[in-house]
């Protein structure tokens, strides 16, 4: 009797339906099945492809099952190249029943997708033999192109090991493009063998601790030690890491602004030729020139000699040239300047931009690469064959579109990695604010273009508030499983409360692989608002439902016996201080925040 219970109640499982699966980003379609695949020492891999490149990376992602070239295998995990009706480059279909996985894909991209989907399914270990996988259905494909992350390495330099761990992580969650931010004012990070002072001046910089905009600027005498660089073997590296991982890199070269670490090089590259230290900080813009010389010949040497190189160590198809934030003051005082404007009708000094971006696709373009540049570049007419990379907002994005040029949004407000998560009070210093759930209601698409010219999308983490490996991860999860999302799965398929319970799990996962991400969302939100009678009024949010906030303001610690969180309410006379906790299934969650009372002057009544 004891045996038939217990057969009775192994059948049932095994032919029970699981629940959903914590997949991030979500899949186009899934259909759940009834019970599970069990990867036992029996099972084989079955790649049905003899290219060795397709064949390394399924085993790379399978790790522990051994393969066969046996015909007819049973409980098997087949892989496979093959043409699937309405599928593009980077779908697959995936389907697991309790008698074996069958993964199908019309290219290698496909196929790496959809065992990163596998590799989802089970928990993360070094080896799957033993692992159960629930049965289903899966038919996906991405919604855009080009799903991206940029990290910058120039304010502070981050080592080749830690570059292949994020792109490692990218490639988790079906990121394919990792744009490389390699040169800026606080340094330059790629190794130019025909402009070898780039790396040996402008890469390094004095050592500096503080906040960025507080810390001081160097001083003559000091020795600059803090930074690095990447020799370029160390990018041939990185390069072929991240094409294994189906993720093409873009490198930026940002000019003809935030050029002040190759000015320190080569000081002849601006317009007054003078002298500088690559600096620490941001103090020095528009005191000191730190844009390119648009008007001297030996600027667009420079720039070839960089591009050269540049375009030899990157297979891509896109150079991204920044164009962002350069200040013109400089422009409009100098005589060469003004003799080229004269020559070539040039009326503003963003005209002269624009001259100079042209004159740089046309280097870009003799190198076989594309040209990208930030919104910037529309400024005074944009380059023939430009793609937009628009930051400031989505305007730059829509009126770049309207042009007829292609477009990746990737605005600040969404997509900004460096901003707050957070209540500032409770989280690292930064600015501005971008929460979890903010860069999950990021739409790629205005209603007002054609939606063939948006590429898609990106999230980009700046760095000088970022020093250091763990707060470059702290910044970016898990806000680009947002991002992710938003750029992989069908807009109507959005939803925050199931997004958070798939985050969650993932947060799980991260743990295992000792991943440092951001936990702000479970922080309760204070917005403060100045009445006209000098009053303060309160109102407590929170990102997730379902969650109970509690408040004292006598500078007590709250727990769930404190006052209840109903409705916007004014703080009393004389307090200094709101404390908040959240509760959620009767445990606190997230940090208490404490937020300091502005002091407001009430006004009498006339």
């Amino acid at each position: 009797m004891y045996k038939l219970i217990t057969l009775l109640l192994i059948t049932l499982t095994a032919s029970a339906q699981m629940p959903i699966p914590a997949l991030i980003p979500a899949p186009q379609t899934l259909e759940p099945g009834k019970g599970t695949f069990v990867i036992t020492a029996q099972t084989r891999l079955a790649i049905l492809t003899p290219v060795a490149d397709i064949r390394r990376m399924v085993i790379d992602n399978l790790p522990g099952i051994p393969t066969s070239d046996a015909p007819k295998l049973t409980k098997a995990i087949t892989v496979r190249l093959a043409p699937i009706a309405g599928v593009g480059p980077e779908g697959y279909d995936l389907v697991v029943t309790h008698a074996g996985i069958t993964l199908t894909a019309p290219q290698a991209a496909g196929l790496f997708y959809g065992l990163q989907t596998m590799r989802q399914l089970m928990p993360v270990a070094k080896t799957f033999r033993g692992q159960s996988v629930p049965a289903l259905h899966i038919r996906d494909q991405p919604r855009f192109g080009w799903r991206g992350l940029m990290l910058d390495v120039s304010r502070h330099f981050f080592d080749k090991a830690f570059v292949k761990r994020y792109i490692d992580q990218m490639a988790q969650y079906k990121f394919n493009v990792f744009h490389w931010h390699l040169t800026d004012d606080q340094g330059w990070r790629i190794q130019i063998n025909s402009l070898p002072k780039l790396t040996e001046v402008g890469a390094w910089r004095v050592p500096r601790t503080g906040s960025w905009n507080e810390i001081e600027s160097p001083q003559a005498g000091e020795v600059p030690s803090y930074g690095g660089f990447y020799t370029q073997d160390d990018i041939r590296e990185v390069v072929q890491y991240a094409q294994q991982r189906n993720i093409t890199i873009v490198p930026e070269i940002d000019m003809p602004g935030h050029m002040m670490a190759a000015i320190a090089a080569y000081p002849g590259l601006t317009c007054g030729k003078k002298q500088v230290l690559v600096p620490t900080n941001g103090k020095f813009y528009k005191l000191e020139d730190n844009t390119l010389n648009p008007c001297s010949y030996g600027t667009y040497l420079f720039i070839d000699k960089v591009l050269t190189e540049v375009a030899k160590l990157f297979p891509g198809p896109y150079i991204h040239i920044g164009g962002d934030e350069a200040y013109k003051g400089f422009w409009a005082t100098c005589e060469e300047c003004k003799t080229t404007m004269t020559v070539n009708n040039l009326k503003t000094v963003e005209e002269l931009q624009s001259y100079f971006i042209r004159r740089v696709e046309k280097i870009v373009q003799s190198k076989g690469k594309k040209l990208i540049g930030w919104d910037e570049i529309l400024e005074g007419g944009l380059a023939p064959n430009a793609t937009v990379m628009s930051w400031r907002g989505m305007k730059g994005g829509i009126e770049a579109a309207k042009q007829g040029h292609p477009v990746i949004m990737t605005p600040a407000q969404f997509c900004y990695l460096d901003l707050y998560q957070g209540e500032p009070s409770a989280e690292p210093s930064t600015y501005s604010m971008a929460r979890l759930s903010t860069s999950y209601s990021f739409e790629p698409v205005p209603d007002s273009v054609r939606a063939d010219l948006i590429l898609g999308g990106q999230g980009n983490l700046w760095t000088e508030s970022v020093p250091n490996n763990r707060h470059a991860e702290y910044m970016t999860w898990p806000r680009a499983f947002a991002i992710a999302e938003v750029l992989w799965s069908p807009k109507n398929q959005r939803n925050w409360p199931d997004f958070m319970k798939r985050v969650e799990a993932h947060f799980k996962r991260f743990d295992t692989q000792e991943v440092n991400y951001a936990l702000s969302v479970y922080n309760p939100i204070v917005t403060l608002k100045k009445h006209p009678m000098g009053m303060m009024e309160v109102t407590l949010g929170h990102e997730l439902p379902d969650t109970y906030l509690y408040y004292s303001v006598d500078n007590t610690v709250p727990d769930d016996h404190f006052p209840l969180y109903t409705q916007p309410f004014q703080m009393p006379k004389g307090a200094e201080r709101i404390k908040v906790i959240a509760y959620r299934n009767g445990k606190p969650i997230g940090k208490m925040v404490d937020v300091i009372i502005p002091k407001v002057v009430e006004k009498k009544v006339q």
